[in-house]
């Protein structure tokens, strides 16, 4: 018997780790939302929902996953 690994546990992990790179890659518009700097706000603004879309995807692709491969797949990893 080999390895076995929980599936749904590992789904969390993913998901935690896509939360993580999101905020990572929202750091650089943060000021700019916060701050709502004219000029700057709706092109950071239109930055974040492009994230937002981009994670959206890997979201569902972790949800669709049937094995720990698909996971990582999702991830780029």
């Amino acid at each position: 018997m080999g390895l076995v690994i929980d599936l749904t546990k590992a789904k969390n992990i993913g998901h935690d780790m896509r939360r993580a790179a999101r905020a990572e890659e929202f750091k650089p518009y943060d000021d700019a939302i916060a701050k709502q700097i004219p000029g700057q706000a709706e092109g950071a603004e239109a930055a974040r929902q492009a994230i937002r879309d981009k994670y959206a995807a890997i979201q569902t692709s972790i949800d669709a996953a049937a094995t720990p491969d698909e996971i990582k797949a999702a991830l780029g990893i």
